[in-house]
Formats: structure tokens, C-alpha cells, sequence
């Protein structure tokens, strides 16, 4: 799918894409080059698809990840989603990244038959950061928190406007 992240030294749109990775086919991203997940590892999961994004401009550089799972017959579960270690900060090289994956997530929930409720849990090593990991969702990528958990849920309304914003 074709999509346009920011690129911040520029503020210019750059062309870029996000597509389903082949198992076993491509080096992913893993610990050891500074992601927070081993989307190697994880990629493996029979239920899970793996997404990349990459800019036409650079092909061989990953900027961010995504894996979702498909197979609920509710929702499109959100298992892993992370931008490139470039990406984190007040140094990063693009926005819109996280935006792009999210939001393709709730495409694909449509395209699932669905109806755009995407699904994924919050899990940050102190409680002080998930909870502001969680209003970051909430109020950016329309999310809203399941009562008394670190579950959160983005409904049919916050798809729409997301695939709006970041892939129309």
C-alpha cells in the first residue's frame, strides 16, 4: 500500500510503502540493532502477518514494523507495532510512521470484515508509562481503554478517521 510519511529535516511528503513480509524471507528488525521487539522472533507466529514501511526513496532501510493478527473473528488484534530506533525523539528522520502502520491496521480490519475494531495491549516495564503510552493512543490515534486494563481498543468512528488522516 502506498502511503506518505513526513520527512522532518525537509517537511517534505515522502513516498512510501508498506507490505506484507514473506515468513522466513526477510531480515527483520530485532533487539540487537535498537528496536524494542524481536520482530524476527515474533514474525514466525503462524496467526500473525508482518508489515513493513519503507520510503521509495530508501527500500532497504525499515522505518517501521507492524504484526497483526487477523484470525479473531472480532477485531484485528495489534500484537506489535514500532518505528525504527531513527525514528524515536527529538532527533527522528520521519513522522506519520506510527500513524501509517496504525491506521493500515484499521484498513485491514474493514477488509476483514471487521468493521474497523482494531484491538492491542499496552505492556511498558513501569505503570507511570503505560498509563502515558496510553492517553498518547488515546488522544492521537483515537484508542480507548478497556476498564481496569492495559487492553485498548480503537472502534469503527477512530478507524475511519485515522485511515482519513494518514492513508487517503
Amino acid at each position: 500500500m502506498n502511503v506518505k510519511i513526513l520527512e522532518l529535516a525537509t517537511k517534505s511528503e515522502i513516498k512510501s510503502q508498506i507490505y506484507l513480509i514473506t515468513k522466513n524471507k526477510s531480515k527483520l528488525p530485532s533487539l540487537n540493532e535498537g528496536w524494542r521487539f524481536n520482530f524476527n522472533k515474533y514474525s514466525k507466529r503462524k496467526e500473525y502477518e508482518t508489515y513493513i514501511l519503507t520510503t521509495d526513496k530508501t527500500p532497504e532501510i525499515i522505518e517501521g514494523c507492524l504484526i497483526i493478527d487477523t484470525k479473531s473473528p472480532y477485531q484485528v488484534y495489534m500484537a506489535f507495532v514500532e518505528v525504527s530506533p531513527h525514528n524515536r525523539g527529538n532527533r527522528k528522520r520521519y513522522d506519520r510512521v506510527t500513524g501509517c502502520l496504525i491506521a493500515f491496521a484499521c484498513k485491514q480490519s474493514f477488509i476483514q470484515g471487521k468493521e474497523g475494531y482494531v484491538a492491542f495491549d499496552v505492556h511498558e516495564e513501569k505503570e507511570e508509562n503505560e498509563i502515558k503510552l496510553m492517553k498518547l493512543y488515546s488522544q492521537k490515534y483515537n484508542a480507548v481503554r478497556m476498564e481496569n486494563s492495559t487492553t485498548m481498543i480503537i472502534l469503527p468512528e477512530g478507524s475511519e478517521k485515522l485511515i482519513n488522516e494518514f492513508l487517503n
